[in-house]
């Protein structure tokens, strides 16, 4: 009677957590108001030109690699590879460069990604004119073998 008791709480115990609905990854749009998506070979360009990148991944995803040069400033999400912005999210715009008018490259890792594009909103949101933003972020770079440390 025991065991069947305890098959029988599992097993409800199991469907109702199967049941709950998960959050299903979306894609990233295609552009960003306010601020301009570029292409790994735009980025590049405005890598050469001088322009200052920002990595939006945590710390331990930029330590492992990151763009050459790179800042890292994480947006920390509560609901991640979702558009959805949470009270609980935090981006620190006190960590990019004070010259608001500085061209910044914001990436993280790709499309599925939403850090990059909610620290780039983010910024424009707090004044930065020149913002740019890597959609296809560090797949992308790697795959060109553009630098890395």
């Amino acid at each position: 009677m025991v065991k069947t008791l305890c098959v029988a709480t599992a097993l409800s115990l199991f469907l109702s957590l199967s049941t709950q609905p998960a959050l299903a990854v979306e894609e990233t749009p295609q552009r960003i108001p306010g601020g301009t998506m570029v292409s790994a070979e735009k980025a590049k360009a405005l890598y050469d030109n001088g322009t200052s990148f920002v990595d939006t991944r945590v710390a331990s995803e930029y330590a492992e690699k990151h763009i050459k040069g790179a800042i890292n400033v994480p947006y920390k999400e509560k609901f991640a590879r979702v558009s959805k912005v949470d009270s609980e999210d935090s981006f620190n715009v006190g960590g990019l460069p004070l010259d608001k008018n500085k061209s910044l490259v914001f990436y993280c890792n790709g499309s599925p990604c939403w850090k990059s594009y909610k620290g780039a909103t983010e910024a424009i949101k707090a004044g930065y004119t020149q913002v740019h933003w890597f959609r296809d972020g560090i797949p992308a770079w790697e795959d060109k073998h553009y630098p890395t440390e």
